[in-house]
């Protein structure tokens, strides 16, 4: 077969109508059907000849929304923008605005705006001297049909600045980057009655690093120990700060005392050379890590210490757990951070009994010692069980590579967890480190012992969360808070086809920095339980951890950090303690204004104390500086929807396990209704007959969207859900970045039948930057992919072929009437019926055997990679319904199962007692006119 793509047989893939030829197409959509007619879209998989119809009538061309980003976040003089509404601005409507007349024909009060069709916004700050915030523009949700999701990959609202906030000549990135550290509000209300009044929330999103390895990041490191922080609030010099006294002194921009600046800014004692202070990293850069000093340490950097402790019950050698842990481990021993050759690693093996290994330091073999006083575990020596990686390879690789054989005759079915987990502590409490759980197994016997629950009579119930999601045995959180005080990381493996109780051990994780991964069902039979596994604990194991780490936010005075949200341990009032700092989670810091603010711009600064892996004492330090308003209209112009969403996910959560699942959707919705109600009272004239009572700042709109599909996720859904699976969802959505955490609520979804011929192969950018506009060339980048389209089967096609990423999954939807060359080329087949359905992968063809599955298995492939995150995401083919399905009964009903969890990713559809998110904007009404 030709490498090519065919243009295969016309009347074996004829598009229906898709919709209404009469109903012009949105910016977005046009902008999107003129690249397929450029790409050749008669070669596509599936055609839709409306298309040609679409091209003939006469609408006014404007940017896809991509590239309306910078446009809608650029900053002009009030005067551009009463000449120009940026695209952003105008709905994604197709229609450009017109003057004098509102939606309804009514001529419009100045400064209302429908986001249709007025021109002015509703707000300009244009005071002579005055900062030009955010303009306000507004969308009316129930014309905003369907909702322009790509704006969901959008960067916040701008940080308006006075062009003199900083002096610190030539600093480019004061302020941090919303990867590291953002807010809520990026204009702050002036007084705590003003933000009660918004019904916005004020936090702080804070992820200090945004890659598994240190190499992936481009953080500035300081030259030197010299450390400036304030005397009176500690916080750290950085480029907000203002110089006094012919700059020998700075002041603190967060309470406003003076300081003097280190000789060693100006003059290096050891060279004997004159320094320019203005050359430091942490006066130019938002994001640094300084190097600190020997008073920063309460004890020389300690090494990296993993402690394995591994179920080798029968549950967990039938299942294969116990031979594929230890092979994983074997296989990523080079992957350890082990720079020093410092690692040190044991192992524990647990049944009903404590099976420890015993290295001879620097001598090739092992001891089993078998501890079955399960009551008081206890070391059975004193050295050999924690050894020095490097230096006992040998002996630790022969460990790994017999440690099967050990148990695999084993009846044992009992699985100590509670004990084990104290012998581990005993064993590394001294040093502080890691216990990597691997458990296949119900803990049933001594200490922590759990039984199953009645799921049966509260699932679905109101009771459901306090009867299931509740730990049931105490031992685990106050064991999670020893562990924390002797910088001990737990982190848990759970797989298992029956029950594990999650809600209960994720505890562990939660209160120790650590995780919970779960794999329902997992087995050794299956290649694609094994790989995600795999790679999931050898990933884990090569990040590079920050040790003996503790996160403290602080804030212009008047501020205070009031409820912390994550995993970790709160310390004291402000102080969050992580014995092992992840790199592949987020936090999130709520803060309460306690006296009315008076100055124009407020600042925020996060700082991490931590030991590197190659055992360097480091603060990685981050700046924010946001302006302040004592106008609700600024406030809702630069609201950030993605970290509201956030935030009030981690509150959905606490409203879950502390009252019921009914009580968090209620929830939900309601502050949806409360945001609207405001919007609609305070910020659109109230004068104005017909208006919508669904209006809000365009910047929002993707908000109402965000909280109802949340209320469809397997944390919150009121449907029946297994409560280990219930539990493992909500303690992902707790502690999963904001990229991942609004994936995992509003899934993408890529039509593949009929993308771009560019779709699957590597792309090309223009370098943009400013200082090298005038050598611009072209570099070649990952592979493209094709924009999302919008979470409902309104837009799918019969003969489609579909690939859904709710950010731990993958399903490759195949309709029912594709078209069977498309099956040949992707899947080898002969037909549809003859595809593999469920876990898989897709054969691999070269590029010139079949060029679809090539591209197809390339944008797989890039969706998978990510440097930060340890998660792989499995692929499950779905083939949809057809009229005639020769399948078998047993089959049939284990193809509807999975056909059902790939629905459920298409949120914005009704999906059993669930309504579609139109039906949800028609019941908003009701409740926002009352």
């Amino acid at each position: 077969m030709s490498g090519r793509r065919r243009a295969y047989p016309q009347p074996q893939y004829t598009a229906g109508p898709t919709g209404s030829v009469t109903s012009p197409p949105t910016a977005n959509q046009f902008q999107q059907q003129q690249q397929q007619q450029q790409q050749q879209p008669s070669q596509a998989y599936g055609i839709d000849q409306t298309q040609q119809l679409f091209q003939q009538m006469n609408i006014n061309q404007q940017q896809a929304p991509a590239s309306a980003t910078q446009q809608y976040y650029q900053q002009s003089t009030p005067q551009q923008q009463q000449q120009q509404q940026p695209l952003y601005g105008q709905g994604m409507g197709g229609i450009p605005p017109a003057t004098g007349m509102g939606a309804q024909g009514v001529t419009q009060p100045v400064g209302y705006n429908t986001g249709y069709n007025t021109q002015q916004p509703i707000h300009q700050q244009n005071l002579q001297g005055a900062t030009t915030l955010n303009a306000l523009y507004t969308t009316d949700l129930s014309r905003d049909l369907p909702p322009p999701i790509a704006e969901l990959s959008f960067p916040p609202p701008p940080i308006t600045l006075p062009d003199q906030t900083t002096l610190i000549p030539g600093s480019k990135t004061a302020n941090a980057s919303p990867d590291y550290f953002r807010s809520t509000l990026n204009v702050v209300p002036n007084n705590s009655s003003l933000l009660k009044k918004s019904k916005l929330p004020l936090a702080l999103v804070v992820k200090p690093y945004n890659a598994l390895k240190i190499e992936d990041e481009n953080v500035p490191v300081t030259c030197d120990t010299t450390i400036s922080r304030c005397r009176r609030c500690r916080g750290y010099i950085n480029p907000f700060i203002t110089l006094a006294e012919g700059g020998r002194r700075w002041r603190c921009n967060f309470c406003n005392l003076l300081n003097d600046i280190p000789s060693a800014f100006d003059y290096d004692e050891i060279s004997g050379q004159v320094k320019n202070k203005f050359d430091r990293v942490e006066l130019n850069h938002s994001v640094v890590e300084f190097i600190a000093p020997k008073e920063y340490m309460a004890r020389a950097p300690q090494p990296i210490v993993y402690t394995f402790i591994i179920d080798v019950s029968i549950h967990a050698v039938q299942s294969g757990l116990t031979g594929t842990i230890t092979r994983t481990i074997l296989e990523s021993l080079d992957r350890i951070p082990n720079e020093n050759k410092t690692a040190r690693i044991s192992f524990i093996g647990v049944d009903s009994n404590l099976h420890y290994f015993r290295f001879n330091e620097g001598i090739e073999g092992t001891e089993i010692m078998v501890v079955a006083d399960i009551d008081e575990p206890f070391l059975p020596l004193p050295n050999g069980l924690l050894v020095n990686l490097d230096e006992n390879r040998e002996a630790i690789e022969k460990l790994l590579l017999d440690f099967p054989s050990y148990f695999e005759n084993t009846a044992n079915q009992g699985f100590a967890l509670g004990p084990a987990l104290k012998a581990g502590h005993k064993l590394i409490s001294n040093i502080g480190g890691k216990l990597v759980c691997f458990a296949a197994t119900l803990p049933n016997i001594g200490e922590g012992k759990l039984t199953l629950r009645d799921e049966a009579s509260v699932s679905g119930k109101p009771k459901e969360a306090k009867a299931l999601l509740t730990p049931a045995d105490a031992f685990y959180k106050s064991f999670a808070v020893t562990c924390n005080s002797s910088q001990v990381t737990v982190d848990l493996f759970l797989t298992s086809n029956a029950y594990q109780d999650v809600a209960t051990l994720s505890n562990l994780p939660r209160y120790t920095a650590g995780q919970t991964h779960f794999y329902p069902a997992w087995t050794s039979q299956k290649y694609e339980d094994v790989a995600k596994l795999s790679k999931e604990v050898s990933d884990h194991l090569s990040q590079d951890i920050a040790l003996e780490a503790v996160l403290r936010v602080r804030g212009s005075t008047g501020f205070r950090m009031s409820s912390f949200y994550g995993n970790f341990f709160n310390r004291s009032s402000d102080l969050c303690s992580f014995p092992t700092f992840p790199r592949d989670q987020s936090y999130l810091i709520e803060m309460s204004i306690e006296e009315t603010i008076n100055k124009p711009i407020v600042y925020f600064q996060a700082a991490v104390l931590h030991s590197t892996s190659f055992g360097e004492r480091r603060i990685r330090v981050m700046n924010l500086a946001l302006p302040v308003s004592s106008k609700l209209v600024d406030i809702y112009a630069s609201a950030d929807q993605l970290a509201i969403a956030n935030y009030f996910t981690h509150k959905a959560i606490e409203k879950a396990l502390s009252s019921s699942l009914p009580e968090s959707r209620e929830y939900l919705i309601a502050r949806v209704v409360d945001i609207l109600n405001v919007y609609r009272k305070e910020l659109v004239a109230g004068n104005v007959s017909g208006a919508s009572p669904l209006q809000v700042s365009t910047n929002l709109r993707m908000l109402p969207l965000l909280l109802f599909c949340l209320t469809k996720h397997l944390g919150f859904r009121s449907d029946r859900v297994p409560s280990d699976h219930r539990a493992a969802a909500l303690n992902n959505l707790g502690s999963l970045p904001i990229p991942q955490l609004i994936k995992s609520i509003y899934p993408t979804v890529y039509s593949l039948h009929n993308m771009p011929d560019t779709c699957g192969l590597p792309g090309t950018k223009e370098e943009t930057e400013e200082e090298e506009e005038e050598e611009s060339e072209k570099e070649v980048v990952d592979v493209v992919l094709p924009e999302p389209i919008n979470d409902s089967k309104a837009s799918w096609e019969n003969y489609g072929l579909y690939l859904i990423d709710n950010g731990s999954e993958l399903f490759l939807w195949v309709s029912g009437n594709v078209v069977v060359d498309l099956v040949h080329d992707l899947f080898g087949a002969e037909d549809i019926y003859k595809v593999t359905t469920g876990k898989t992968e897709l054969p691999e063809k070269s590029y010139e055997e079949s060029e679809f599955n090539y591209r197809v298995r390339q944008i797989i492939g890039k969706i998978r990679e990510q440097n930060d995150s340890i998660i792989w995401k499995n692929l499950y083919v779905v083939v949809g319904a057809s009229s005639t399905e020769p399948i078998e009964i047993s089959q049939q009903r284990d193809l509807m199962a999975l056909r059902m969890w790939a629905s459920s990713c298409l949120v914005e559809d009704k999906s059993g007692s669930e309504p579609s998110y139109r039906d949800f904007l028609t019941s908003l009404k009701s409740k926002v006119s009352q």
